[in-house]
């Protein structure tokens, strides 16, 4: 009885072990599950930089589909990874050895408004190569391809422009400034700086105008005469073909003026009319035209004196009595709506025609 009990006992053992090995062979994991791919985000594609005295911005696009091509409704988390390498000692054929991921929270998915993620990074090192890449994930066992790499050397920006100057012209603002010698932390600038302009109709959301350039003026030919402009200027590095942009100069303003006369009337014609005289001549085409001047002067004296002011709608003047004893002779401006008013050169003296 012993001998067929311990048998039995070894028996029920051996099926224990057997059914504990399946177990552990169908869901016992030794690695980490692999997600099926109807759960797996599209690699992002689109992950951009932008550097400045504070460090480096990274953005991109949430992804909308999975690689199964099925839509996604949600991203859990994105994953930053980022590496640092000295520019001597870098290897363009060898591994790039990222840290850690940063975990950045997610969010929901929609096509209509499409999501940006958005990742900052101080603290950076003057000099040193910077890598980053990143993944997105569904769930904690579900994580995208790497995105496309970046990659920058982040270099001490230099010093914001001093002097800056603006000038109101005709449709122009001209803007002059000193240039930057020194990086942010004092530093002699050793390298080539370039300037970026920045311009607001409201003094809050600027917009760069035209391209960096070495030049220390600028003149902006895209503006509007009465209109107030805001200004600042930012001294840009160029550091291994990554622009570094500093901080901004203080903000000028201008209002560009309009400095252009009208045309010079024609067809000036004066027809006496006993007493007086009538002047008649051709209209002026300009969209600020204010109106005319007429004017007169003797024969026999060079000073010619303003007789009269007439509408832009009309192009008629009567002089209804003229002084006795003289010859006159007679001539027309156009002015404009600016203040003061810019007005043409006179037309041809005409004298009184019988």
């Amino acid at each position: 009885m012993k001998i067929a009990f311990g048998a039995e006992k070894a028996q029920r053992m051996g099926m224990l072990l057997l059914t504990g090995t399946l177990f552990l062979g169908g869901c016992g994991y030794k690695t980490l599950p692999v997600p099926p791919d109807s759960i797996v985000p599209k690699p992002i594609e689109d992950l951009r930089y932008s550097v400045d005295e504070k460090g480096v911005t990274l953005t991109w696009s949430y992804p909308l589909e999975t690689v199964k091509e099925t839509d996604l409704t949600n991203i859990a988390s994105f994953e930053v990874y980022r590496a640092v390498v000295s520019p001597g000692s870098y290897c363009p054929t060898c591994p790039i050895a990222f840290g850690e991921p940063i975990v950045v929270p997610g969010g929901m998915v929609s096509a209509e408004e499409r999501q940006k993620g958005h990742y900052e990074s101080a603290l950076l090192r003057s000099g040193e190569k910077y890598f980053f890449k990143v993944r997105s994930r569904t769930s904690w066992w579900a994580a995208s391809p790497d995105s496309n790499i970046v990659t920058f050397v982040w270099h001490m920006p230099a010093k914001a422009p001093e002097g800056v100057a603006a000038e109101g012209g005709d449709r122009s603002v001209r803007l002059q400034w000193q240039p930057t010698k020194q990086l942010m932390d004092g530093q002699a600038l050793d390298m080539p700086v370039q300037y970026q302009v920045s311009c607001s109709v409201d003094g809050k959301s600027f917009n760069a105008i035209g391209a960096a350039g070495t030049e220390t003026a600028y003149t902006d030919a895209t503006v509007q005469n009465g209109q107030k402009y805001f200004y600042r200027v930012q001294a840009v590095l160029q550091v291994n073909e990554t622009a570094l942009g500093g901080n901004n100069s203080e903000v000028v303003t201008a209002v560009p003026v309009d400095l252009t006369a009208p045309e010079t009337p024609t067809g000036v014609t004066v027809i006496s009319t006993g007493n007086g005289v009538k002047i008649f001549w051709d209209k002026v085409a300009a969209n600020d035209l204010q109106g005319y001047f007429v004017y007169r002067r003797a024969q026999d004296q060079k000073k010619k004196e303003r007789i009269g002011v007439v509408e832009a709608a009309y192009n008629i003047f009567e002089v209804v009595k003229v002084p006795a004893g003289s010859a006159f002779v007679y001539s027309v401006t156009a002015y404009d709506s600016m203040k003061p008013a810019n007005e043409s050169k006179p037309s041809t003296e005409v004298m009184v025609r019988p």
